[in-house]
């Protein structure tokens, strides 16, 4: 092969099934991976890929390629972490993946202050619930709400928070919590009924009537009073429009971590990203751990 890029384009198609697909995920366009993957087969002299109306299938001959690629791949993003975990100039980018609830609801303010005092460091933001994947240099720092990380990432767990029970003050206002009377929780994405989290809450009584399993709007709907829910109580305990169940006990829930690939602890920016976002986090032990309620609870 004469362009190891080409791998790139090859690997792009075979994980997604599409050009389409395939050039979305490598933020190019969808004809430059087409003749990429034309121009490999070229030089190979054999079809990697069968054309298919439901999309581009692996052959025979790209089977045989397919583990040898993702090795080269594998080395190469090697290659560009060590040389990475080498740099100790602070400038340039640093891509950060974590929650969106971590992010809107927790430190946000901690961001913008890193980032003023750190111009020379442009932040690169994955907000989702999705794993990036740092060994691919998806990301070069990740903030994760688990209580069982990748054993292959290094770092920090810096504080297992807790969750309450929480709704609006007129919802509360109009149902007697002392028989549950009226009460209904709304659900995440249970496949049960009556999920195990609703059986041993203080209310495994009360229905779950309806689904939102996204936390953000989760909280929008318990504000505008469409049921009772569990939340993070840095979620819950600053939201003015909620308020704790009584006698508004906590729980502890799960663990957030500060973690960055082995090959980048290194790193100056990442270093420098890490001790900041380290200390503002611990720095609201109180909050992430449910002394800090709106009213007192």
């Amino acid at each position: 092969m004469k362009d190891w890029d080409d791998i790139r384009y090859f690997l792009a198609v075979a994980r997604s099934g599409s050009i389409r697909a395939a050039a979305a995920a490598i933020d190019v366009n969808h004809s430059t991976v087409s003749r990429r993957v034309d121009a490999f087969e070229s030089r190979l002299g054999a079809r990697v890929f069968e054309r298919l109306p439901k999309g581009y299938f692996l052959t025979e001959a790209g089977e045989h390629i397919l583990d040898l690629a993702q090795r080269i791949e594998a080395d190469a993003m090697a290659v560009e972490r060590r040389l990475a975990g080498r740099d100790a100039n602070l400038g340039g980018i640093l891509k950060v993946t974590l929650p969106n609830t971590v992010a809107t609801k927790l430190i946000m303010p901690d961001l913008i202050t890193f980032a003023e005092a750190n111009p020379e460091i442009r932040l690169d933001l994955d907000v989702s619930l999705s794993m990036a994947d740092l060994a691919w240099r998806q990301a070069d720092v990740a903030i994760r709400i688990s209580n069982d990380p990748p054993g292959n990432l290094v770092g920090r767990r810096l504080v297992k928070y807790a969750r309450s029970i929480y709704a609006s003050p007129d919802y509360l206002a109009e149902r007697d919590l002392a028989s549950s009377g009226g009460l209904e929780w709304i659900g995440w994405n249970d496949a049960v009924e009556n999920p195990q989290w609703v059986r041993e809450s203080p209310f495994p009584d009360a229905p779950v009537k309806h689904c939102v399993p996204n936390t953000l709007t989760h909280l929008e709907a318990a504000k505008n009073g469409m049921g009772i829910c569990m939340l993070p109580c840095f979620v819950g305990d600053t939201e003015p429009g909620l308020r704790r169940l009584p006698p508004g006990n906590t729980e502890p829930d799960r663990e957030i971590w500060l973690l960055t690939h082995e090959d980048l602890r290194n790193t100056a920016r990442v270093r420098r990203f890490m001790d900041f976002m380290a200390d503002a986090i611990i720095s609201k032990r109180d909050l992430l751990e449910g002394r800090c309620p709106i009213g007192g609870g």
